[in-house]
Order: C-alpha cells, then sequence, then structure tokens
C-alpha cells in the first residue's frame, strides 16, 4: 500500500512539474492577425448599391515583356494567345451600339468621332474589309439592351452638329446576334473568309473561341444583331453569298472574341491596334503579363500595375480588375497615400493602417475588395512605388492593427487640423478607438507662400500670392497698406490658392496699386478659406444635397452644434436645421465650388454688421434690411452703392463686409480627421516616435498583431 501511495504521489508531482514547465516556457497568446495572399482591385466598376460608377467603353493594355490573353475558368485560367512585346491591344463588351456612320473617307470618320467625344460620348472608330474597300465605321456605347441603345440612337440624332458630318447617312442598331462559320486552320484563313464575305457588303468579323486540344480555334462571324428577327434577315443576305448558306445561328453561351482593327487612340488610318469584343455567357478574360514586366492601362493615365487583369460584365458595363499579391498592393497605396521621402516610421505607420483598412473591408465591391479610389485607398500601380515604400510594407510585414481581438476601420486622412474627431461626430456611431486626440499637423505649411487679401481699384477683393506684390511705404486713408503688382497678367484669385477651376476675380499688370487687408498663409491641408459665396449660391449647394431643401435664399448660416474635437455636427440656415446623412456630410452639403476641406471651420457672417447712427441709435445687419448710408470726408451723404463695405472699427481694424448676405468659411484639417493623421504622423515620426507609437497615440488601446 505504502508502494502505492508513494507511486501515485510521484505520478501527480511529475504531473504538476509539467504543468509548471509548461506554463514557464509558453509563449504569451495573441489573437492570430488575418492574412490575404492576392487582392482584387477594382479600377473600372459600376455598382449601384455602392453609389460608385467609373466605367470605360474599352481597355487598352500592354506590357513590355508581351501579354498572355486567356479566360478565367472556375478551375483556372484558359490560355488563347499572347502579344508581341509592347505591342497594344483593347478589349469591349460585345454588347448594344449605335453605328453612326460609314465611308470610305476616313477623315470624315474621323470628324464624327472626334463630334461624339466632343459630346461626351462613349466612341469607336474602326475599319473592316467591306464591298472590295476599306470602310471605316463609328460606333458609339454600351448598352446593356437594344431599348438603351435605341434611346442613344434618338440623342445623336437631334445632335445637330452630328447631324451636319453624317449628311443623309442613317444610323443603325448594333447588337450581340450573329451568324457564324465552321473553324479555320489559322487566322489569316479566318481572315480571308471574312474579307470574302465583306465583299458581299456583309459585316464580318474573325472570331477567336476557347482552343481546342491546345490550338486556337478561328472562326468567321457575320453581322451584329439585335433580335432574331434580324438575324434572320443578315441569314437571308449572308445565304448569297458563297459559303453563307452554311453560317448558323453563334452559340452565344461560349465565350468568343470578335477581332477588330481599332483607330480610336491612333487617330490616323495608317494604323491600327486589334480590338477584341469579348462575350458568350459569364466570360471573364484574363490579361496576365507573358514576362516579367508590368501591364500599362492606357485608360487610367497609363499607369503600369503588377499581377493581372480580369475583364467581364457586371450590371450592364465592363469591369476591369487588377489582382496582384496584396503585400505589393500596398507598395503603391504608401507611395500615394503619403509621400515617398518622408521619414520610415511615418511610412511603416501608413504600411500597418493601409493593410489593416483593406483587411477590415474584406471583399467590398462584389467583385473585388477594394476600388483604386479614396472611396477605399488610393492605388495608382507601380507608378508610386519608391525604395522607401516598399521598405516600409516589407519591414512591417504581415502587421495589423487589432481592437479586442478583432480588425480596427483603420481610417486615416490628410491632416486632422490639429485635433482628431469622435466618430460618432462624423458619422453618428461611437467607435471606441477612435477618440479625438492633439496632432501636430502644421508640418504641412512649411515652405509654402503667403497671399494678401486685396481691394482692387474697382472695389473687387481678391487674393495675390506674396512674390507678386510689393509693399509701399504708403497708407490708405483708414490706414491699410497700399501695394503695387511687380508683375504683368498677375491673377487676382478668389480664394488664396491656385485654383484653376475657379473663375479669377480680376488680372492686373505692374504698377497696379491695391489695399491689403490681411495676410494669411497659402491654402492647404491644415488651414483653409473658400468663400465669399452669396446667399444664392449657398441656397443651390444645399438644397443639391440636403435631405429636406430649403425655400429662401440664405440669410444667415452658423454652426448651431459641435462635437468634441471642435468640428461642427449641425449647422442652421435661415434658422432652420440642414438636415444631412451623417456630419461628415455637410463638407460636401455646403461646398459651392467643391466639398469644404474639413467640418472643423468657423464660418463668417460678412454682411453680419452692427451699425451706431444718429443720436447713438444702433442697428444689425442683415436683420435690420434698412439702406446704409455713409459720409464722406467732404461731409457728402449718399446711400452705399457698392456690394462690398470696408468698416473701421474704434481700434482702428478695416474689416471687408458685404451689403448682403455672404458667407466664409475658414477652417483647419482636410478629410474626416478620424484616426490617423498623416501629417501628424510625419511630425511625431520626425520627434523621434516609432510607427508602433504613432499608431496607438491615433488608435487608442489597439495592439500591433503579425501572424
Amino acid at each position: 500500500m505504502a508502494t502505492k501511495r508513494t507511486l501515485k504521489r510521484f505520478i501527480i508531482l511529475s504531473i504538476t512539474m509539467i504543468l509548471l514547465a509548461s506554463t514557464w516556457t509558453a509563449k504569451s497568446t495573441q489573437a492570430a492577425a488575418p492574412k490575404l495572399d492576392h487582392i482584387r482591385v477594382a479600377l473600372f466598376l459600376q455598382l449601384p448599391s455602392k453609389n460608385y460608377t467609373a466605367t470605360t467603353p474599352a481597355a487598352t493594355f500592354s506590357s513590355k515583356g508581351g501579354l498572355q490573353v486567356g479566360t478565367r475558368l472556375p478551375d483556372g485560367v484558359s490560355s488563347w494567345f499572347n502579344t508581341g512585346a509592347s505591342s497594344q491591344i483593347r478589349f469591349a463588351v460585345d454588347d448594344y451600339k449605335v453605328k453612326l456612320f460609314e465611308t470610305s473617307n476616313f477623315g470624315s470618320a474621323l470628324a464624327v468621332f472626334k463630334r461624339v467625344q466632343a459630346a461626351k460620348g462613349s466612341a469607336y472608330l474602326n475599319s473592316v474589309s467591306k464591298n472590295k474597300s476599306i470602310i471605316y465605321q463609328v460606333f458609339e456605347g454600351t448598352y446593356m439592351t437594344a431599348a438603351e441603345a435605341s434611346a442613344a440612337q434618338q440623342k445623336w440624332a437631334a445632335d445637330n452638329e452630328l447631324s451636319k458630318l453624317i449628311g443623309s447617312h442613317k444610323s443603325t442598331l448594333q447588337g450581340p446576334l450573329h451568324l457564324e462559320s465552321g473553324t479555320y486552320a489559322s487566322k489569316a484563313a479566318a481572315v480571308t473568309a471574312a474579307n470574302a464575305f465583306g465583299a458581299a457588303g456583309l459585316d464580318a468579323y474573325v472570331a477567336v473561341r476557347l482552343p481546342q486540344e491546345g490550338s486556337m480555334s478561328y472562326s468567321v462571324m457575320v453581322g451584329s444583331a439585335v433580335s432574331d428577327a434580324e438575324l434572320q434577315i443578315v441569314k437571308s443576305a449572308a445565304a448569297k453569298a458563297s459559303g453563307g448558306e452554311s453560317l448558323k445561328n453563334a452559340d452565344s453561351k461560349s465565350p468568343y472574341m470578335l477581332l477588330k482593327n481599332d483607330h480610336s487612340v491612333s487617330a490616323k488610318a495608317e494604323s491600327s491596334i486589334e480590338l477584341y469584343s469579348f462575350g458568350g455567357g459569364d466570360v471573364k478574360v484574363s490579361v496576365a503579363p507573358a514576362g516579367q514586366e508590368p501591364i500599362q492601362l492606357t485608360e487610367r493615365s497609363n499607369r503600369t500595375y503588377r499581377g493581372s487583369f480580369e475583364l467581364s460584365v457586371l450590371n450592364g458595363r465592363m469591369a476591369v480588375v487588377n489582382e496582384l499579391p496584396f503585400e505589393q498592393y500596398l507598395y503603391s497605396v504608401v507611395g500615394v497615400e503619403m509621400y515617398p521621402s518622408w521619414p520610415s516610421e511615418a511610412l511603416k505607420a501608413q504600411a500597418v493602417a493601409a493593410r489593416t483598412y483593406a483587411l477590415y473591408k474584406g471583399f467590398g465591391f462584389q467583385i473585388a475588395h477594394v476600388v483604386d479610389t479614396t472611396l477605399s485607398q488610393a492605388y495608382y500601380g507601380t507608378g508610386s512605388e519608391r525604395a522607401s515604400t516598399i521598405a516600409a510594407v516589407d519591414e512591417t510585414a504581415g502587421e495589423v492593427a487589432l481592437y479586442n481581438g478583432k480588425l480596427i476601420e483603420a481610417l486615416f486622412s490628410s491632416n486632422s487640423g490639429g485635433m482628431t474627431a469622435d466618430a460618432k461626430e462624423i458619422w453618428n456611431n461611437a467607435v471606441p478607438y477612435l477618440q479625438p486626440v492633439s496632432s501636430p499637423d502644421h508640418s504641412s505649411e512649411e515652405g509654402i507662400y503667403h497671399w494678401y487679401r486685396v481691394v482692387l481699384q474697382s472695389g473687387e477683393i481678391g487674393y495675390i500670392r506674396e512674390d507678386l506684390i510689393d509693399q509701399t511705404s504708403r497708407k490708405s486713408t483708414a490706414g491699410s497698406s497700399i501695394m503695387v503688382v511687380n508683375t504683368d497678367g498677375t491673377k487676382v484669385r478668389k480664394h488664396p490658392i491656385i485654383q484653376d477651376t475657379i473663375p479669377l476675380i480680376a488680372q492686373v499688370n505692374r504698377g497696379n496699386e491695391v489695399i491689403a487687408l490681411e495676410k494669411t498663409v497659402e491654402s492647404n491641408s491644415m488651414s483653409w478659406i473658400r468663400g465669399p459665396y452669396t446667399g444664392e449660391e449657398m441656397l443651390t449647394a444645399i438644397n443639391a444635397r440636403a435631405l429636406k431643401k430649403l425655400t429662401d435664399p440664405v440669410s444667415s448660416l452658423q454652426v448651431s452644434e459641435r462635437g468634441a474635437s471642435g468640428r461642427a455636427v449641425e449647422i442652421a440656415a435661415n434658422g432652420q436645421r440642414i438636415e444631412v446623412k451623417n456630419p461628415d456630410s455637410l463638407r460636401g452639403t455646403l461646398g459651392v465650388q467643391g466639398s469644404l476641406p474639413s467640418t472643423l471651420f468657423e464660418i463668417e457672417e460678412t454682411a453680419k454688421v452692427a451699425i451706431i447712427g444718429a443720436d447713438n441709435a444702433k442697428a444689425s445687419k442683415p436683420a435690420n434690411n434698412a439702406p446704409v448710408f455713409t459720409i464722406s470726408a467732404g461731409g457728402k451723404v449718399a446711400e452705399a452703392a457698392d456690394a462690398d463695405l470696408f468698416i473701421l472699427d474704434g481700434e482702428g481694424n478695416v474689416r471687408a463686409a458685404t451689403k448682403e448676405p455672404s458667407f466664409r468659411f475658414i477652417g483647419t484639417g482636410n478629410g474626416h480627421g478620424l484616426g490617423l493623421s498623416q501629417y501628424g504622423a510625419l511630425s511625431l515620426a520626425r520627434q523621434g516616435y516609432d510607427y508602433q507609437y504613432i499608431l496607438k497615440y491615433y488608435y487608442k488601446d489597439v495592439i500591433i498583431a503579425k501572424e
């Protein structure tokens, strides 16, 4: 018995020691970081559910190492053919279009093509062998149905400029229904057969089908009908041509590509590239590099991209998706979202934030994880990659920010204006890791110009950059500095920043004198000025986006409620609350010539003044709508006629006011202000803080985890 008890005690003791040993040597547990091998980025997509539309009628690709073209099937990619090094190839959807014009005269066709482009149409300029000649055809559109194409046909028929170019030619509808021949042994044989049908006056194209037994399958497709009845008409006409009696209705369920000669890119008769119109069921075209060089996409500013492309049809429009290794995607994002010259710790913080954000969003765009715009995060392909951005991604590979073991929505903005936002004052919902913190954002103002707000001799008010204007020793009667323009053609701008999309106030020349009202830093991502805008302009802007319309011109506009960081969360116009989806929507709702940079602003009501009249009588404008009278130096009394008033207070300060209600926005910050402030990260990195500190500073109580 004693021996058994001793053995039992020994076993218990041994188990205890093993448990203790395991406790001493085990690593601390940590939530596993999610991982993504490849990411799908939509460059062109129409997705109404996301209120997102970025479409292109055609996509033009090339690569220095050539391209490999095929289709994506459930079990992988089927390779169809390769293109030569640096040669261009275009793709479009074989859908419904309007054939606006055809002629043997290239110049006439080009004029029609350019008119359609100028009128914002989706134009194609193709050539085909027809009636024993080269015929140039102009098509417009990429339509889902014959009805849509018919409506477009009527619209173009009403275009007077186009009618003059087309003359008596009648446009026709084109559709995805074709007749098809049997297969040919080679592409050259198919071209010869297509030319033979063309000689009989038929539109005929070489068609490429899914490879059979390792080799390409070529055929000829004749006609482009919009209905079965119309296809029968084509069939009757084709039967009169040699070999036409053997044509059958093309299989519309099996993937195919129609080969066309396209002059849209070159705009030259002697220069064309191959355009492949794809169709057949739920076809997905694959475009991959044949070598190691990236792929260039003409329609996305000629940018080049790693990985491959997939072309498909979604919601009636061609979708263009770039698929590439996830970490390589971040090489570009970091290079766009931050300057590659910034300190490595700031770049690393951006890399972790961008990685976390993309993973948090998941498959957010139906056939893609993200889009390439700031709706997700900006992605410009290899052109924005630098050694520094690649290093920032590689040195933080797989690292993400977690809160309570889950990915955070790692939001970031350019500049928080000195204080980051609370999620509640942006989107009306509280998020524990998105809380206001002070942010050192003034680094965005380094090395930029100052501007003077000036009064011109005409009485107009605008801004002139400091290097285009010189001080004089003279003062105005009110004591303001008189300055002189030093450059001919100097532009007087509405805001203290170069905005070529905003009309100029005026243009002045060397020697013109102006009166300086104030000096301010050039509008930037930290500090900015917009306006003044009239009450009518504000009414139009607000009613374009507000959930409830205003009925009267805006005579008063105030911030009626602010959030924890000082951002406007409610605006009252004429004493009435402006109804918006969420507080951040105020940026767009109040923007007259583009969205306001942030909601961290003050509103200057330029017509709001207090006036002391005779016998110490007091009045305030615009509440009191009585006319304003001025007394000149000679004692002459007259009603103020100009739109602008200049008011001198008891301390000698001159303020520019207006007779009628008008509004200036004076703000700080750029973006929603939630989470990481990029300029704040720059400043913290310069102070010696590492990327983990920066991330934990802006995202409260998070941990940085790695798989």
